[in-house]
């Protein structure tokens, strides 16, 4: 379910009118190494300070998505985060120098564009996507809103509008792939209605919108002395309003523009989940703001589910290597042999097991009244088990020892008693270079971290 994470080949820039704030921004966005995601960065505050694009840093949903990080904050980022998705970008900087990305013709389209023509590349670590397991959802029911997601083997989104609106009425829009993003849902454009545009005139808002960046609907016969006020603040002499309820005979890109634009909204907002996924979204009457808090739920899951073991273990499983196996690979020897078996080995990784006993010898006196197996033990089991990783990849094994150099970020979370199987799962965090070997080492009970740690060990030539 992995490929690999992608960035830009080279910077692109552009510039425009924050939709809000009417300032001219420019924009940068550069390339980033691999598990950056993607980062905002505000350059013309001191130090160039950096805002991750989470759902945790969001801010504000009021009209747009905002996310913000001490006193630098970007708003308006919600398009190129879709238009990140829809390209596959996974990491990238983008630098801003102002507090709010320009809205362009308010579509992604610009957006996309631009990435294409620098291009994408593939880096070498694997992309990991969040695969939705069950059914996660968030709903607003007096405003009869509602988001849910299930498990799906792909990206799909599925989404209806309905503003009881005699102009727009009850749209539908969907994709069933991310490819579809780039050319059915990044040129859908925002609107506006009518109706909405004094009052967010009045309170010093879109002093960057016009007819050229977002749909206008009009829902009733305006008097004439409104469309007066219009033409002055915008400066247009020729806006009218024509039969279909749009300003200036406005052409859709779609029928169902609207509705696809919501969708293009919810992407980037869900694209703050922090990663992609794989799940089957359904939406009724999205808006920045549930977006963003069914974002938060599905990081909420997400973590839950981090915290729990990747490789279930099977009893029934044949091991890849037995204790024998194991025995030939490492000089330890009881009562200091701390892994039973191997049941998965990889280049890189390796799941090792432990089955605690009340017969262990160090129970005699840790401790007589209540038996309790003592950390370092862990700690050194995870090592042998990580030991057995490093040797089995070399020629003559028995040749050679391993010896550890740092023991970093030790944690404990849970006790480790007589009766207790202990799962070790390890992985390589970066390859092996001149013997040094560094990995990132995690013991369970069951779906339960029991100590974590990571390892930094030195194979020796010893015979």
């Amino acid at each position: 379910m992995s490929d690999k994470q992608k960035t830009l080949k080279s910077d692109i820039s552009f510039n425009g009118k924050g939709l809000h704030t009417g300032s001219i921004v420019s924009v940068t966005v550069k390339p980033a190494k691999e598990n950056t995601g993607i980062i905002f960065v505000r350059v013309d505050l001191d130090g160039s300070p950096q805002i991750k694009a989470i759902a945790d840093n969001v801010s504000d949903t009021s009209r747009s998505t905002t996310i913000e990080c001490g006193e630098a904050k970007v708003t308006t980022i919600e398009h190129l985060m879709a238009a990140f998705y829809g390209t596959g970008i996974d990491n990238a900087y983008v630098e801003v120098d102002g507090p709010e990305l320009p809205i362009m013709d308010g579509s992604a389209a610009e957006f996309v564009a631009k990435i294409l023509e620098a291009g994408v590349v593939d880096q070498n670590a694997l992309r990991e996507y969040y695969i939705i397991t069950e059914r996660l959802s968030y709903s607003l029911q007096e405003k009869n809103i509602e988001l849910a997601i299930y498990p799906d083997e792909d990206y799909k989104v599925n989404i209806n509008v309905d503003f009881n609106s005699n102009i727009i009425g009850m749209q539908y829009a969907a994709i069933d792939s991310v490819d579809e993003i780039v050319q059915d849902i990044a040129p859908c454009r925002t609107f506006v209605f009518m109706h909405d545009i004094l009052p967010l005139l009045d309170h010093n808002l879109i002093k960057g919108g016009d007819i050229d960046n977002a749909i206008v609907i009009v829902e009733k016969e305006l008097p004439i002395e409104q469309i007066d006020k219009i033409r002055e603040i915008t400066n247009n002499k020729n806006i009218e309003v024509n039969s279909s309820g749009y300003l200036n005979n406005t052409e859709l890109r779609f029928d169902n523009e609207i509705a696809r634009h919501k969708l293009l909204d919810l992407v980037g907002d869900l694209f703050l989940i922090g990663c992609r996924v794989k799940g089957k979204i359904f939406a009724s009457r999205p808006g920045h703001y549930a977006n963003v808090e069914f974002a938060k739920i599905v990081r909420r899951q997400m973590k839950k589910d981090m915290a729990k073991p990747k490789y279930r273990y099977d009893i029934n499983a044949v091991p890849h290597f037995n204790i024998n196996d194991i025995k030939k690979l490492l000089p330890h020897r009881s009562p200091f042999l701390l892994v039973d078996k191997i049941m998965h080995l990889e280049s890189d990784n390796i799941v090792g097991i432990k089955n605690v006993t009340m017969d262990e010898p160090f129970f005699v006196g840790h401790f007589p009244e209540e038996p309790v197996m003592p950390g370092v033990l862990i700690v050194e089991a995870m090592a042998q088990c990580g030991g057995v990783l490093v040797l089995a990849n070399v020629d003559e094994p028995s040749l050679y020892s391993t010896y550890f150099l740092k023991i970093d970020q030790v944690k404990f979370k849970r006790k480790v008693v007589p009766g207790d199987t202990l799962v070790f799962i390890l992985k390589l965090t970066e390859p092996i270079r001149r013997g040094i070997v560094s990995m990132e080492a995690k013991a369970y009970v069951g779906d339960v971290l029991a100590t974590e740690a990571l390892l930094v060990a030195q194979v020796v030539k010893t015979k």
